[in-house]
């Protein structure tokens, strides 16, 4: 039985792998168009590949709950048309186990997916937008596109670019009095994180006259450093300026629950935090759904019949969690009841499916 499951699972991994490189592939060639064409005077080629590269392994995980599905459907359709599942459950080999040889190199897949998504991509994913936001900075600031605005206390701020490492280019900061009088506005190159405090480099300092004041003119000075008290530390400025779904399980929850507490709107987060802490379920879900296809309804098609079912699942599964997500924001029900509605649909057709197989 060892060697046999052995076989099934080999069979199975081998072509969720083409099927994940061709998918890969694509996906890469297609992220190469758009980026070209987003090419000027600022933003040259090398700059583009290189974010397309940081962007690669956001890339895989996207695409292994597609591949297992359709890897899947191919590499049970290949034993299916050798008649060697006929042979298997012949010689006695029930569907359930036939399904677990599947499952178990499919959840060491789901296992490395996941480790990929809570430790590399939320780190290259934010390295990719550093650098094309400095490469573009200059064309963006221009037109005041570049950037994350953040408000603490009195004071607006406005960071040009946040890198992964506790370092800040381009941090601007709008103070105001209790009368909402501008009072100064700075700017510097640069603030790093220095433990509990940040330290700004090369900036200016602009002071605006008020209604108490005798001054009636602008005054300007310049610092080689300055030291900035503030509650923001490098954590939660990268949660700021990075999408929800590009952010790990553990940062989500973190800052979802600090927004509950602070009584702020958190839904987006929560939604996020579900859909990337479900996803390995989703996979499974999937794959369940192919296996009982393999042995029901697609059982003597043709390959093709088998890659376009795949891809079609695929895509209405996508679609639903697509709709379903913003809708738990718009109407209010639960975030996780949107997640899990369509994972829940998959394994119930596919426990289905199975229980029919004779």
């Amino acid at each position: 039985m060892r060697k046999l499951n052995s076989y099934i699972g080999r069979t199975v991994i081998g072509s969720i792998l083409v099927v994940f490189l061709v998918i890969l592939a694509l996906d890469v060639i297609a992220a190469v168009v758009d980026e070209i064409d987003n090419l000027n005077n600022e933003y040259v080629f090398n700059e583009a590949m290189v974010y397309v590269a940081l962007t690669l392994p956001t890339r895989v995980y996207n695409s292994i709950p597609l591949a297992a599905l359709t890897g899947c459907l191919i590499g049970l359709g290949q034993l299916a048309a050798t008649s060697e599942l006929v042979i298997m459950r012949a010689a006695g080999v029930s569907v359930a186990r036939i399904a677990w040889a599947v499952m178990k190199p499919v959840w060491v897949l789901i296992f490395l997916a996941a480790m990929l998504g809570e430790y590399v991509t939320p780190w290259t994913d934010q390295m990719a937008e550093s650098g094309k936001a400095i490469a573009k900075g200059k064309r963006q600031e221009q037109e005041g596109q570049l950037g994350l605005w953040s408000r603490e206390g009195d004071e607006f701020l406005h960071f040009n670019v946040v890198m992964p490492n506790g370092k800040i280019l381009g941090v601007s900061r709008f103070s105001y009095d209790q009368e909402r009088n501008l009072k100064s506005v700075s700017f510097a190159q640069s603030a790093t994180y220095q433990g509990s405090y940040w330290l700004e480099e090369s900036g200016v300092i602009t002071h605006f006259p008020t209604d108490n004041s005798d001054a009636d003119t602008l005054t300007r000075s310049e610092f080689l450093t300055r030291r900035w008290d503030t509650n923001l530390s490098p954590d939660l400025v990268n949660v700021l300026v990075m999408p929800p779904r590009t952010l790990a399980i553990q940062t989500l929850y973190a800052y979802a629950n600090y927004l509950d507490e602070h009584g702020q709107k958190s839904e987006p987060y929560w939604l996020a935090f579900w859909q990337k802490s479900l996803q390995p379920l989703a996979t499974a879900g999937l794959v369940l759904i192919a296996i009982s296809f393999i042995f029901g309804p697609l059982r003597e098609v043709t390959m093709g019949y088998r890659v376009f079912t795949g891809v079609i699942v695929a895509i209405v599964f996508r679609l639903a969690q697509d709709l379903l997500g913003p809708s738990s924001l718009v109407f209010g029900f639960a975030p996780f009841i949107a997640v899990i509605i369509p994972i829940a649909i998959c394994i119930g057709i596919g426990f289905w499916l199975m229980g029919r197989t004779r």
